[in-house]
């Protein structure tokens, strides 16, 4: 079956990493992420992957701990290299080639982001897994994402959550909420629902970048969603 996609930009947050955890990484999870980016890799699809850093450190909650905003962020960006490190390491035990690139200086563990180099990894289908954020301050991960997403003329910004797709309230609080199939841009700066930051959103407006919402945790789903299955919520 042909992939709907031939290049995509998967987003997770750090938390996902937790799994049943209340810190840190938990083994079980990044086995099933790892796994579920396969199915999709052996289709030919090309993968970049930017991943949060909350389960180690969170930039704005530090500023509650005394720490500046400045580099409360910094260290919330190392923590998402040790991340990207630990999906690096579950991706190559199955035989796929990968390549971390970092937007802060660190050649001893990670390449550089250089735009040229990643597409070339890209083509040749390795996994380039984009870490520490855009490098600055004050920009999420989610921002990262967008920004390497239309640098690297990715199809699509998938982005991976625990629930099946976006609703008009917190399903996990409000058993009513309703999932939304299609929504526009302006509709979540809008409604305000939070799907990713307000820049990420204005970004995948202004390049014209969908972004696919979708429970990461369901057993091929992310092979489905590559496939054309009609999953999780589509914002374009």
């Amino acid at each position: 079956m042909a992939s709907r996609y031939s290049r995509i930009l998967l987003k997770l947050s750090g938390e996902s990493l937790m799994g049943n955890q209340s810190f840190g990484i938990d083994s079980d999870v990044l086995e099933q992420i790892s796994g579920e980016v396969q199915k999709v890799t052996d289709l030919g699809v090309e993968v970049g992957l930017v991943i949060g850093g909350g389960n180690i450190y969170r930039g704005l909650s530090a500023s509650k701990q005394g720490i500046d905003r400045v580099t409360g962020d910094q260290m919330g960006m190392l923590a998402t290299v040790i991340n990207s490190l630990a999906i690096q390491n579950s991706l190559e035990k199955r035989g796929i080639n990968t390549r971390v690139q970092s937007a802060i200086m660190m050649e001893e563990i990670s390449e550089p982001f250089i735009l040229r180099r990643a597409v070339r990894h890209l083509e040749k289908k390795r996994v380039v897994i984009f870490s520490a954020g855009t490098g600055s301050p004050y920009f999420t991960t989610d921002t990262a994402a967008a920004l390497r997403a239309i640098e690297i003329k990715a199809d699509v910004i998938i982005k991976g959550t625990r629930v099946d797709g976006v609703y008009d309230s917190d399903p996990e609080k409000n058993k009513d909420a309703v999932m939304l199939k299609k929504l526009s841009y302006q509709d979540v700066l809008e409604q305000d629902l939070r799907v990713m930051d307000l820049t990420a959103i204005t970004l995948c407006q202004e390049n014209n970048l969908p972004i696919k919402v979708y429970n990461m945790n369901e057993k091929d789903n992310l092979l489905k969603l590559v496939n054309g299955e009609d999953i999780g919520t589509l914002i374009s």
